[in-house]
């Protein structure tokens, strides 16, 4: 079977990447946390996990219905390393909810026109009108990580935007939406392995780019630039909250109940919507490199 990029990432994992990384994932079971810092050792049980998940889906359906019948404006930006989960964790939010109501806002590369507009302006057009859910599928912090990191924007560009960015937020919450904004964080070994399986699997390939391939050679620049980016936009407006992802059935279930927490509608069974797990979700405090 032909690798994508000529199998750029398996050359990554046996000639580059550090050799004590190399073979934890080399010595790993499929349950086993790669993190040496993170809280739990072992994968959460698939037993477990289904029960859980099964009486979140319900509050999120009781969610969306309170969000339809009052009109409720709800934006929820997810953000995070390649491969730290984002799409999966929007999908089983999505899953038993209305299209109609909760939309997937995954913005492609701006177009020639795009690029002349305000930097904000693009995103503007998807915040959510009365009785929506909307879910950014990355967001304008492009330019504070990735376009940063692969020099698509100037550091005047980053400058202007870190300036701007607090005002624009705080408007959004000023203007009566919910707003959230979640960062998954995935250490270096678990992200690699989860490129491995991706760049073996053909049913999953097409999540692979190249920014994926020449991200892992960043890993430090990517590290530095997330850093500045929570010192310069955590604020209590609008704080970030950080979900250790290394275990994905326990990121889901904090990303989750992290939402419902936040807001108070009709029928919240207090006893399902928990606050998260404090050891893998919480401030930019527990947000980790490795």
């Amino acid at each position: 079977m032909k690798l994508p990029f000529d199998g750029a990432i398996s050359d990554f994992y046996k000639n580059d990447l550090p050799k004590n990384l190399r073979q934890v994932i080399k010595n790993a079971g499929n349950n086993d946390i790669l993190s040496a810092t993170y809280p739990y050792e072992k994968r959460m049980r698939r037993r477990d996990y289904e029960s859980t998940m099964a009486a979140l889906q319900i509050e999120l359906v009781k969610f969306q219905a309170w969000v339809k019948a009052t009109e409720a404006r709800v934006a929820i930006v997810f953000e995070g390393r390649d491969a730290a989960g984002k799409g999966g964790t929007i999908k089983r939010i999505r899953e038993n909810l209305n299209s109609r109501i909760a939309r997937v806002v995954a913005l492609s590369k701006p177009s020639d026109r795009e690029q002349t507009q305000w930097y904000f302006q693009r995103y503007i057009q998807h915040l959510p009108a009365g009785g929506e859910i909307v879910l950014f599928d990355r967001s304008w912090y492009n330019r504070g990580v990735v376009e940063h990191v692969f020099e698509f924007c100037t550091a005047e560009q980053r400058h202007s935007f870190f300036w701007q960015l607090p005002e624009f937020e705080e408007m959004i919450v000023d203007e009566g939406i919910h707003f959230a904004k979640i960062w998954l964080n995935v250490g270096r070994a678990e992200q690699l392995r989860r490129f491995l399986e991706r760049e073996r699997d053909p049913l999953k390939q097409w999540k692979l780019s190249w920014i994926d391939v020449e991200g892992l050679k960043r890993w430090d620049a990517y590290s530095e630039a997330i850093s500045e980016t929570f010192e310069r936009s955590h604020n209590d407006v609008t704080p970030w909250t950080i979900v250790r992802s290394d275990d994905k059935r326990r990121a889901r279930i904090a990303v989750i109940r992290s939402i419902l927490s936040q807001i108070d509608y009709d029928g919240k069974d207090e006893t399902v919507v928990a606050a998260p797990d404090e050891k893998i979700c919480g401030g930019p405090d527990i947000w980790t490199q490795g």
